[in-house]
């Protein structure tokens, strides 16, 4: 594979100059926000697991890596966008699994293996020229490489599903975490078909539901344990009176 290789696979891309894609390239630092807002809000909380301020630097790398691709537009940096994207998604699966649903070390372990499986297969579905990819992954050419992005709508779903079983009132983080993201993708999706009548194509809006839905996810296990800890202590009148 070429690592330096021009890729021109957005709307707004008309050449492979460095501000060729301003507007792609320059929404990226709309990742301020989710990761600002993430970090005011561990801080409120005391927070000091390991993984969340790492979960926090991943996402800020999720807008640097994003801003690099689409600036120097070659090969080896669109890994360097996806990367981010994935070792994130790996790792909120992970911790949501534990904080959110009370999954124990096998569960937790067992996700975090399922996740990685799927980056793996995901790694591989990109591999040159797309060939493996329209072999293994047919969905990444059908819905403009969107397809990638699948097994993120399908974790938001169970863990939409699992907040509800658990009655947890935090429902409304993670119902505005998936819609969020699926209307991300929705706009990712369509930039391709849209360069004839929107020739700045669609793909910033990408970025920037993108880090609505960041910022939902990011509160949703930041504030997941405060939660479940508040709904212990009022379940414990209403056990002593069952007494």
């Amino acid at each position: 594979m070429d690592w330096f290789a021009a890729v021109d696979i957005y709307c707004e891309r008309t050449s492979a100059a460095f501000w060729a894609e301003p507007v792609n390239a320059l929404t990226n630092f709309a990742v301020i926000v989710p990761v600002g807002w993430g970090i005011l809000t561990a801080r409120r909380l005391g927070e000091k697991s390991l993984l969340i301020w790492a979960l926090l630097a991943l996402a800020a790398l999720i807008g640097v890596g994003s801003f690099v691709f689409h600036t120097v537009a070659q090969r080896w940096a669109e890994l360097a966008d996806t990367l981010p994207i994935w070792s994130f998604m790996a790792l909120y699966a992970f911790v949501a699994a534990r904080r959110l649903l009370d999954l124990q070390l096998v569960g937790r372990h067992a996700t975090a293996l399922g996740a990685g499986a799927v980056l793996v297969l995901i790694f591989i579905a990109n591999g040159e020229d797309g060939a493996q990819a329209n072999e293994l992954l047919p969905a990444l050419e059908t819905l403009n490489g969107s397809g990638q992005y699948l097994p993120a709508i399908l974790a938001g779903a169970l863990v939409l599903a699992g907040v509800w079983w658990k009655r947890r009132p935090l429902w409304h983080l993670a119902s505005a975490t998936s819609f969020a993201f699926v209307l991300a993708l929705s706009m990712r999706t369509m930039d391709a078909s849209v360069c004839t009548t929107m020739p700045l194509g669609t793909h910033f809006l990408w970025h920037l539901f993108n880090c609505l839905s960041l910022g939902f996810a990011l509160q949703l296990v930041l504030r997941g344990p405060e939660v479940a800890r508040q709904q212990a202590r009022d379940a414990l009148p209403v056990a002593a009176f069952s007494r």
